[in-house]
């Protein structure tokens, strides 16, 4: 059943007199753990009113591979902020419990109750609604893992950094996150099948395997229990100080896809129209959005993934919406930016078989530099039936990167890699020549994810 209202007078109600789910009061309350800044507080406030109304509660944790409180005092309280050091804890805290088994059976709903009783979009706030890319619930949910779980090739080679951006239908990767996220699918059943399929064989291994994801998944989760004011650069520890900017219609052709960008606009209409993009994609707008292009806070654009994300989870949205801007310790160099123009043989691209239709398209991502004559014959003139670039790239990144490295050096660190930055920076200015021939860079800031670097620009473009 879906109870609507606000938790301390309708789970009060409940506490009290039973009302709407039992005939009588009851004795016990159970509930999942949460480890949001919100959750905490709703939580406080319902432990409050049971204690009461005399009525017990009981907490456990079952949203995460290991209780995240024990996984913290087991690091001595703080969290890994790489996929390695996730890994060593994983080792101290032993394999995490087995999933239960299902249910044999359910009690029946009280009375006059309506189950599923779940809000619309519009009840939500959405004035539209999405294509139906994915199905929610457990039932699809669980439809899906088992398809998934059943491809061990699939699985045993599954190497993050080699997943396509523009592979759809069907996807590069599991799709699996809204339905761990909404708790739709147990996280350790697939942990567990993960290890059933690998076990004895061949398999890639973390951070690029599909347990490297799930541990990446872990470590937000741990970030976000521990940090003060994750979720915000004010007062986070684990946040550089950088002076955004502010500017609404910069934001909002951003967010609805008015970018002039091909590339970024396509990636935002996309989550627009089905709430999901690939990571690449993601990882590309975000740095677009801030210190690559339009030096807007991340705080904005993360509020723009919670809203639209199929997937949206506060620890994970704030971790990565950290990394990309470059500000946290598990950033990349901030210097590294990702390029708006992917090249045609990128990672990003489609690829095509035909190499006549490949020439072709060669002005994809970048149809303001089409002749006219070309602009006509597809019946897509730029600055009339698309817009114009909405900056020139290549001289804004310059601009961002040299204000970044100015807010470094003035500000005292509140990262502990501040420092190691700016000190990189220098360095790399020398090494300029080698950068440009690299075959990648730490796109995460966690591993290498060569071969392919369709947005890496070398730091003496921008900041020299």
């Amino acid at each position: 059943m879906v109870l609507r209202g606000k938790p301390e007078e309708v789970i009060g109600k409940l506490l009290k007199t039973g009302k709407p789910l039992l005939s009588a009061k009851p004795t016990l309350i159970l509930w999942e753990k949460d480890t949001e800044p919100y959750a905490l507080k709703r939580d406080a406030a319902i432990i409050k009113l049971a204690k009461q109304n005399h009525v017990e509660v009981r907490t456990f944790s079952g949203h995460t591979l290991w209780d995240v409180e024990q996984a913290l005092a087991k690091n001595k309280g703080k969290a890994p902020t790489t996929n390695n050091a996730m890994q060593t804890l994983a080792k101290a805290l032993g394999e995490p419990a087995k999933p239960l088994a299902i249910p044999s059976k359910l009690p029946p709903l009280p009375p006059g109750a309506k189950a599923y009783d779940v809000p619309t979009l519009k009840q939500m706030g959405y004035a539209g609604s999405v294509q139906g890319y994915l199905s929610g619930g457990e039932t699809a949910g669980a439809a899906r893992m088992a398809t998934m779980l059943k491809k061990t090739s699939f699985i045993r080679t599954f190497k993050k950094p080699q997943t396509r951006s523009t592979a759809y239908d069907p996807p590069d990767t599991t799709m699996l996150s809204p339905y761990f996220k909404f708790g739709c699918v147990s996280i350790r059943e697939f942990y567990w099948g993960l290890k059933k399929v690998c076990s004895g064989a061949s398999h890639s291994k973390p951070p690029e395997s599909l347990l490297g994801q799930i541990y990446f998944r872990e470590m937000a989760y741990l970030m976000g229990a521990s940090i003060p004011n994750f979720d915000q650069q004010a007062g986070n520890p684990s946040c550089k100080q950088i002076p955004w900017a502010k500017n609404p219609k910069m934001l909002a052709a951003w967010e609805h896809g008015r970018t002039g960008f091909p590339y970024i606009d396509a990636a935002m209409r996309q989550l627009n129209r089905v709430g999901w993009m690939h990571h690449l994609a993601r990882h590309a707008v975000a740095c677009f959005l801030t210190r690559g292009d339009l030096w807007l806070s991340w705080e904005q654009g993360r509020d723009v993934f919670d809203k639209l994300l199929l997937d949206a989870d506060w620890a994970l949205n704030n971790m990565n919406w950290l990394a990309l801007a470059g500000v946290a310790p598990w950033s990349p160099p901030f210097f590294r930016v990702y390029h708006p123009v992917p090249k045609m043989d990128s990672a990003l691209n489609v690829k095509d078989p035909e190499a006549a239709r490949e020439r072709k398209r060669q002005y994809i991502y970048a149809p303001w530099t089409a002749p006219m004559e070309v602009q006509k014959t597809a019946g897509c003139i730029i600055g009339k039936d698309y817009p114009k670039p909405m900056v020139d790239h290549d001289e804004v990144c310059k601009a961002n990167l040299l204000r970044f490295k100015r807010a470094l050096s003035k500000a005292p660190s509140t990262g502990a890699d501040c420092d190691t930055h700016g000190k990189a920076l220098r360095s790399s200015i020398t090494r300029c020549s080698k950068a440009e021939s690299s075959t990648g860079f730490s796109r995460f800031g966690f591993y290498q994810e060569a071969p392919h670097r369709p947005f890496f620009k070398p730091p003496d473009r921008c900041t020299t």
